[in-house]
């Protein structure tokens, strides 16, 4: 997650969606002012910086509920007013009021079905490569994006100005850099856990007719806000 004086702009980082390599990339042209949040494990050149500090808690308990006090009271006590994948509505209640209505707001999404794919040799690698593609649907562990950046309501509204598809990312990207004045040259620089899926195969490949179906059931508000469809003919 960054929040940038320098260009005034907010990037709320998602899951499997090229989200380190943006925040590296991101990093070299923050300015000293500029809110950076670790990643782990660290990738290089990246800087995080300005990311600790003491916050009221009273605002998220009520927007995350009681599931998740204790994670909110572990980073009160560790001083982590900032993190990692940080939903926006937290976000927006832990900075100035009119950072967060003026900033320009961005993001990432993914095809729900490619990016269960990305996400299973995630966690196969840190399995050490012993978990099955069966095995990891039956985890229950996916990687919903939209809490992210949505109001998280009973119909989720948008938090952000744009949402670039991660399947036109360089085009995406590029518009909203030369919106922001960063320089950008169509490239990142570093493509961060890109070694970790080995098999190239089309992610429609993966899927049995019963499979696909779970995954639409389980993203079914991301298919719903994006128009998702699964990938390749019908």
């Amino acid at each position: 997650m960054i929040v940038s004086h320098k260009y005034k702009f907010i990037f709320l980082k998602t899951f499997k969606t090229a989200g380190t390599s943006i925040e590296v990339f991101l990093s070299q042209h923050c300015g000293p002012e500029d809110i950076v949040t670790p990643i782990r494990p660290y990738v290089a050149p990246h800087k995080a910086r300005n990311w600790r500090g003491y916050f009221n808690p009273l605002p998220e308990y009520r927007i995350l509920g009681a599931g998740e006090y204790m994670a909110t009271t572990r980073r009160l006590l560790k001083r982590k007013r900032f993190y990692n994948h940080m939903r926006g509505e937290v976000l927006r209640s832990r900075i100035p009021a009119d950072i967060w209505d003026n900033y320009y707001k961005f993001t990432v999404e993914r095809n729900p079905w490619d990016k269960i794919v990305s996400h299973y040799y995630d966690r196969a690698a840190r399995n050490e490569g012993g978990l099955t593609f069966e095995e990891y649907l039956a985890r229950g562990k996916f990687p919903l994006n939209y809490p992210i950046y949505t109001s998280g309501t009973e119909e989720p509204r948008l938090l952000v100005d744009t949402v670039v598809r991660y399947e036109n990312l360089t085009e995406g990207l590029g518009e909203v850099f030369d919106r922001l004045g960063i320089p950008f040259s169509g490239s990142l620089g570093v493509r961060a856990k890109g070694g970790w899926r080995r098999d190239r195969r089309p992610c429609q490949d993966f899927y049995s007719t019963e499979q696909r179906g779970f995954v639409a059931r389980v993203f079914a508000t991301e298919i719903a806000l994006h128009g998702y469809t699964f990938p390749g003919p019908d």
